[in-house]
C-alpha cells in the first residue's frame, strides 16, 4: 500500500536524522535526513492540498504542508519534520482502514457460489447462475457444496456449517422445513432447497449492503471536523497575517515577528484533528447475527 510504505519511509528518515542529531553530527547530515522526511511523508497530503486550492478550497492538507515548512524555515526542521510524519502517519492509518473494509465486503462476496444445480420438472438438473435463481425453485445441495440461496429445506438432512454468516462455532443439523442460508457449507447429506428469496434479498446480500452502508457513514466527529474544516482553515491564516503584519505597522522589527508569526501557525497547525476521526471498521467474521460489525 502506497500510502503505508511513504509513512514508514518517512518515520525512518526522521528517526536516522533524529539519532544523527543527538549523535553531535553536523548540521547538513541531519537537516538532509529530515528534508528528505519532508519529501516522502509530505509529497502526497500537498498534491491535495494544492489541488483543494485549485478548487477554491483550503484545508487542513495545506495547512499542515506549510505549517511544516515555516518550522524548517525559521530552524526547527526537527518540529516540521515530526508534523509530517504525524500526518502522514495519520494518512496510513486511514488508507490501510480503508483497504480493509474493501477487502471485508469483497470476502463478504466470496462467500455465495457463483452457480448452483436448479433441480426442474422430472428432477432434471441445471447448472444456472444463483442470481438466476427464483423463488419457489428448487435446488439441489450436495456434501460439501455451498448453499446458493436463501431458502427452506424440503427434502434431506444435513449439518450446516452457518459460522459465515451467524458466527456459530458448530455445523447446525438442517431438516425438512429449517430454514438455511447462502454461502453457508453443507456436510455430508445432500439437500433439496426450495429458494424463498431472490438474490439481491438473501441474508449475504443484506450484510454486504450493510458493510458498505457503514463504510459510507461518517462518524458525528468527522462531520463536524468537516464543518468547521475550512473555516478553521481560513481563520489560521488570517489570524497569522493579523500576526505579521500588525505588528510591522505599528513598527516592530521584521524577524521577531515573522518568527512570532510562524510559530503561531506551527502551534496551531491541526495534528489532532487530523487524527481525530478514522474511517469505520468491519469485519465479516464478528460473531453476531448479522455476522457483520463495524465501529
Amino acid at each position: 500500500m502506497a500510502e503505508v510504505r511513504w509513512a514508514v519511509i518517512a518515520t525512518v528518515l526522521f528517526a536516522i536524522g533524529g539519532a544523527f542529531q543527538l549523535a553531535g553530527a553536523p548540521p547538513v547530515v541531519w537537516w538532509a535526513f529530515y528534508l528528505a522526511c519532508y519529501v516522502t511523508g509530505g509529497w502526497e497530503p500537498a498534491l491535495a492540498g494544492l489541488q483543494a486550492l485549485r478548487a477554491k478550497s483550503l484545508d487542513v492538507d495545506l495547512l499542515m504542508i506549510v505549517a511544516a515548512l515555516l518550522a524548517a524555515a525559521i530552524g526547527q526542521v526537527f518540529e516540521g519534520a515530526l508534523l509530517i510524519v504525524v500526518f502522514a502517519t495519520s494518512g496510513a492509518l486511514e488508507a490501510f482502514v480503508t483497504r480493509r473494509t474493501a477487502d471485508s465486503v469483497r470476502a463478504l462476496l466470496d462467500l455465495a457460489p457463483e452457480q448452483a444445480t436448479r433441480l426442474n420438472p422430472g428432477d432434471i438438473e441445471e447448472k444456472v447462475d444463483t442470481a438466476d435463481l427464483a423463488i419457489r425453485d428448487v435446488v439441489l445441495v450436495r456434501p460439501g457444496e455451498l448453499v446458493g440461496a436463501d431458502g427452506e429445506v424440503i427434502e434431506g438432512a444435513s449439518e450446516v456449517d452457518q459460522a459465515s454468516i451467524t458466527g456459530e462455532p458448530m455445523p447446525v443439523l438442517k431438516e425438512s422445513g429449517d430454514e438455511v442460508f447462502a454461502g453457508t457449507l453443507n456436510g455430508t447429506g445432500a439437500l433439496r432447497i426450495r429458494v424463498n428469496r431472490a438474490a439481491t434479498d438473501s441474508v449475504v446480500a443484506r450484510i454486504v449492503a450493510m458493510v458498505e452502508e457503514a463504510s459510507a457513514t461518517k462518524a458525528k466527529t468527522q462531520l463536524f471536523i468537516e464543518k468547521v474544516e475550512q473555516r478553521y482553515s481560513v481563520g489560521v491564516v488570517v489570524s497569522t497575517l493579523l500576526i505579521f503584519g500588525v505588528p510591522l505597522a505599528l513598527g516592530a522589527a521584521f524577524e521577531p515577528t515573522l518568527q512570532r508569526a510562524m510559530t503561531f501557525m506551527i502551534v496551531a497547525s491541526p495534528c489532532a484533528v487530523v487524527l481525530a476521526t478514522m474511517p469505520p471498521r468491519c469485519s465479516p467474521r464478528s460473531p453476531t447475527p448479522a455476522g457483520t460489525a463495524c465501529w
